[in-house]
């Protein structure tokens, strides 16, 4: 069996990892140039599923590192005013953070050689006698038995698999920004996470400190070659669909959060400014919820190709990893001769759907408390 993979997001590395784990041939192609191409600037929770999912398809040599790169959070939510005054607390609460583009390199380790960047997918095929062909922009093709769309929310996969599957875009923009950590900074977080508000913009506020820094593993490995991240704060402001700020096209994403946050302590006004201005960004928050099944064959679809979320109570990338668990699994019953190709994927994309859409209705409803326009400041 031969799996083509097109996109090396988190959910692509991880099924390439646990496939090829399991002795099945997986190749992972890639529209960007290298991995260090596009924006990586923030941390995601990892939560049992998505853990779970990377310890299945990641060797057992990794583990360990994966494990050092996790960052703790834990203690109480803190609600402060912009002044930094107390306003409530929420019950102590305990998680785990990860850094997205050390962990995309964690994936990307001892599989370097089977993910091919620089080829962008343009269409496929499906093979008269079976399978299917993959084409890319630079006039090259691959053949294989199952073609699967991890190409993100802008799904070229998805566009020719399932054409009314849409993206919907909800109006509203999310300032994120990553400021290296120090111990001013660190004060504003004392346990899980904190919310600063001035009753009409929040900011939330939260740490990635990792259990070992990536240099200091690159040191004692060197052929991990994780990036040289460092420990940082990691923020969010939202702004609802219409707010005026969006119509200032004049205004870089951190002129638009010192406006913002006009009037607040300064530590909150430091931590802006002294954000790190490669990682930081103003982004539309999109989504992609599966409905009508695509038509049964030799392609399918995972990750934000088929069910991304919201940043807001959203778990697209355990989700996702997830996903890469779920087909690794299925495509071992296929190499055991348990159960037919068309079989195997069937029974992913019924349990993916639903999953999947339920994981997108909920980051929608956590989201509709920033969807009322807020009021010029």
């Amino acid at each position: 069996m031969k799996v083509i993979i097109i996109g090396a997001g988190l959910g692509g590395l991880c099924l390439a990892q646990g496939l090829r784990a399991a002795g099945i041939e997986a190749t992972v192609h890639e529209r960007d140039p290298d991995i260090t191409a596009r924006f990586q600037g923030y941390r995601i929770g990892l939560g049992e599923r998505g853990d779970s999912a990377l310890r299945a398809c990641l060797p057992q040599a990794l583990h360990p590192v994966l494990d050092a790169v996790k960052g703790d959070l834990a203690g109480e939510r803190v609600r402060l005013n912009h002044r930094l005054e107390r306003v409530s607390t929420d019950p102590p609460a305990l998680a785990v953070a990860i850094d997205r583009h050390v962990l995309r390199h964690l994936l990307l380790s001892g599989i370097g050689a089977h993910v091919r960047f620089g080829k962008a997918f343009t269409g496929y095929d499906q093979l008269p006698g079976g399978g299917v062909r993959a084409r890319f922009a630079d006039g090259s093709s691959v053949d294989g038995d199952l073609l699967v769309g991890a190409d993100g929310i802008n799904s070229a996969v998805r566009a020719q698999l399932s054409p009314s599957t849409p993206v919907e875009d909800s109006g509203v923009r999310a300032l994120i920004g990553r400021t290296p950590l120090t111990e001013r900074f660190a004060a504003l977080v004392p346990g899980f996470g904190t919310g600063v508000s001035d009753g009409e913009v929040a900011m939330m506020l939260g740490l990635m400190r990792f259990r070992v820094l990536p240099s200091v593993l690159n040191e004692l490995a060197p052929e991990l070659g994780l990036p040289g991240v460092g420990h940082y704060l990691r923020w969010v402001i939202m702004l609802a669909p219409g707010h005026p700020l969006l119509a200032r096209p004049d205004l870089s994403m951190r002129e638009i959060a010192l406006e913002l946050t006009r009037g607040w302590h300064a530590d909150v006004r430091a931590v802006i400014e002294g954000a790190d201005r490669d990682n930081s960004v103003l982004l539309s928050i999109r989504t992609v919820s599966p409905a009508e099944r695509w038509p049964p064959g030799p392609v399918t679809l995972l990750g934000d190709a088929i069910h991304a979320t919201s940043p807001s109570g959203g778990n697209g990338a355990n989700t996702a990893l997830h996903d890469a668990d779920l087909l690794r699994r299925k495509l071992i019953d296929v190499r055991d001769g348990r159960v037919p190709p068309a079989g195997a994927v069937d029974a992913y994309e019924t349990e993916m759907v639903s999953y999947g859409a339920e994981a997108v209705a909920h980051s929608l409803r956590e989201l509709d408390r920033f969807r009322t326009p807020a009021t010029a400041r």
